[in-house]
């Protein structure tokens, strides 16, 4: 079938058009006898007929001249409308049709008023598309950026809890680790301590991921989520206070214990090995600018030939600043990132940026001085 052409025709003629095209793909639910607005009710109904044939580029004509009715329409009589659209084209059947689908979305997101709520039914089902076809980056790049396009349309809590659930599979679907556990935190985040329990299950599963992720070595963050204080008791809980604020001894101990737990959750003890002691190296930094290697050796467990390749590693992952001095057997400590930040940290970099503010107005003031005698002097030599 030839591509309908939708291009300088009037509301009312683009409806006939699609209703000709429909029918002719066998929609038996299109009266000729209806008005403007329940011919595109019937139409937007069997939307998704458009992806009978297979065809990418009928399909994304035909879905663009429906869009172009749609945001047409008052917001009162576009909110079902568009809601059904959004279901039609929510489970497209093949990658390429899910592509034209995601560009139609797109254009009928932006071409909508900012401030229409419809606005978040179609970015949901933009990321429903987006997770499917693996180009979650096309529409979903940080979460500042996703609050200001749908701050003006003011989604509820419970919508933006769904919208970051599906966020959050769709990021793991694209393969998107790091993004999916920031906004799995994100939605961890959106309880109270009167709805925590119901995200039990969600807190298990971001505690498991992040402890799981070999690039994520600072935890504390997700101690201080209602959903995460609810769970203050089991084990899974004891575990993740082992790797923000404990040494490698003290998981030993625990994995010792409690094996078949650990492995039960799908952690795999040597990769927390490694991360166990690359956090209890950090610690060890800060509270001494010299670690000799036979400290190492007991704390972290390793031989003596082990060593120096550990502390490569650690240097790798820009958590510490230093460097070795094999002739001393002993690493000098830079700086280091805490594990935990808390208000004794708060108030030490409080202290810090204060005396830094001070010392800079000393510099100004002696600038001045400075500029203002070389001033006098000149003025006084004419």
């Amino acid at each position: 079938m030839s591509l309908p052409a939708f291009i300088d025709l009037t509301v009312e003629e683009q409806a006939t058009e699609l209703c000709s095209y429909f029918k002719g793909l066998g929609a038996s639910n299109i009266d000729d006898q209806q008005s403007s607005d329940g011919d595109l009710a019937s139409i937007v109904a069997v939307a998704d007929l458009c992806f009978k044939e297979g065809n990418e580029g009928e399909a994304e004509g035909v879905l663009n001249s429906i869009v172009s009715m749609l945001v047409l329409l008052p917001n009162e009589k576009a909110e079902p409308l568009i809601t059904t659209f959004c279901q039609k084209v929510a489970k497209p059947p093949s990658s390429k049709l899910g592509l034209v689908c995601l560009r139609v979305l797109s254009v009928l997101f932006h071409g909508l008023d900012v401030t229409s709520s419809t606005r978040y039914t179609v970015y949901h089902t933009l990321v429903q598309v987006a997770g499917q076809v693996e180009q979650i980056k096309s529409v979903f790049t940080d979460l500042d950026k996703m609050r200001s396009q749908l701050t003006p349309c003011k989604p509820n809590s419970e919508q933006m809890q769904k919208l970051l659930r599906i966020l959050h599979e769709a990021l793991l679907n694209c393969r998107e680790s790091e993004s999916a556990s920031k906004v799995m935190v994100e939605l961890l985040s959106t309880y109270t301590t009167e709805n925590a329990s119901q995200a039990r299950e969600e807190a298990q599963r971001c505690i498991v991921a992040s402890l799981a992720d070999p690039n994520t070595f600072l935890l504390d963050h997700l101690l201080t989520l209602q959903p995460v204080k609810v769970l203050e008791g089991a084990l899974l809980h004891d575990l993740l206070t082992i790797f923000v604020t404990e040494k490698l001894s003290a998981y030993i101990k625990f994995y010792e214990e409690k094996k078949d737990f650990v492995e039960g959750l799908g952690l795999k003890h040597e990769q927390n090995l490694r991360k166990m002691r690359i956090l209890t190296f950090m610690q060890l930094a800060e509270n001494s600018v010299e670690l000799p290697f036979e400290v190492l050796e007991k704390q972290l467990q390793l031989s003596e030939d082990q060593v120096e390749e550990f502390v490569l590693q650690v240097l790798k992952t820009k958590l510490v600043r230093a460097r070795m001095d094999q002739l001393n057997k002993k690493v000098l400590v830079s700086s280091t990132m805490h594990r935990t930040f808390g208000k004794q940290h708060w108030q030490q970099l409080r202290e810090l940026l204060t005396t830094w503010r001070s010392q800079l107005r000393q510099v100004k003031d002696s600038m001045l001085t400075i500029v203002n005698e070389q001033a006098e002097l000149l003025a006084q030599q004419s």
